[in-house]
């Protein structure tokens, strides 16, 4: 896709889903995971469907030497992704009371996506930045899932108002995660994923792989 599709574009719900069961899987023990998501998710945020997990590996090892992944959130419950979206939904009306109902909704899919499509709901997306030798994360021009209102759009993974150094990493974390077959959301530069809708459409697959799961886990 060279035009930044929304996660709220009918296309991106127009794309069927036929699950394939896979289950999800704890990422601990595979991939460096950083618990900062852990308060809003209880746990869930370190599970992921296989077929990402094996994408990521893959990933890991077609970095530059001394680089790795450090994972932050994979699985997000989808009352967790209902909340965090009709959050932002509320904050986008409060600054803009003049919005019609659709943009409003156009809008907070740049940042979160709608829940009955979310990916993160199904276990196909990661949130994830790059870690150098000494296990300090890397300047990626902005922090992880800071807004387009706060980052000045520099969140969006093409954006040009960030350094030198933030794009080579961008550019070095997006090439291994491509070639592994994971897409990124063009508005996030931490979000990749597999098997999803969002996926499917990018890759032009004829159907999304995973819906969404339910869990039993405390909600917000």
């Amino acid at each position: 896709m060279s035009e930044i599709i929304l996660m709220s574009d009918a296309r991106v719900a127009a794309v069927p889903v036929e699950e394939c069961g896979e289950p999800l899987v704890d990422v601990r023990g595979a991939l460096r995971v950083d618990d900062r998501k852990h308060k809003d998710s209880h746990g869930a945020e370190v599970l992921l469907r296989q077929g990402v997990l094996d994408r990521l590996l893959a990933a890991q090892a077609l970095l530059p030497e001394g680089l790795h992944l450090l994972f932050v959130e994979g699985y997000r419950p989808p009352p967790l992704q209902r909340f965090y979206f009709e959050r932002y939904a509320d904050e986008l009306r409060a600054r803009n009371p003049r919005w019609p109902s659709d943009r409003v909704r156009a809008a907070a899919s740049r940042y979160v996506s709608p829940p009955e499509i979310a990916p993160h709901s199904a276990g196909a997306a990661v949130d994830l930045t790059l870690t150098g030798p000494d296990g300090r994360e890397l300047d990626l021009g902005t922090a992880m899932n800071a807004s387009p209102e706060q980052s000045d759009g520099a969140c969006y993974t093409g954006a040009r108002n960030i350094s030198d150094e933030a794009r080579a990493n961008r550019e070095a974390l997006g090439a291994a995660l491509t070639a592994a077959g994971l897409v990124n959301y063009p508005t996030e530069w931490w979000h990749w994923s597999y098997g999803d809708r969002y996926w499917a459409l990018a890759a032009g697959a004829p159907a999304a792989l995973y819906g969404p799961k339910q869990l039993d886990t405390p909600q917000p």
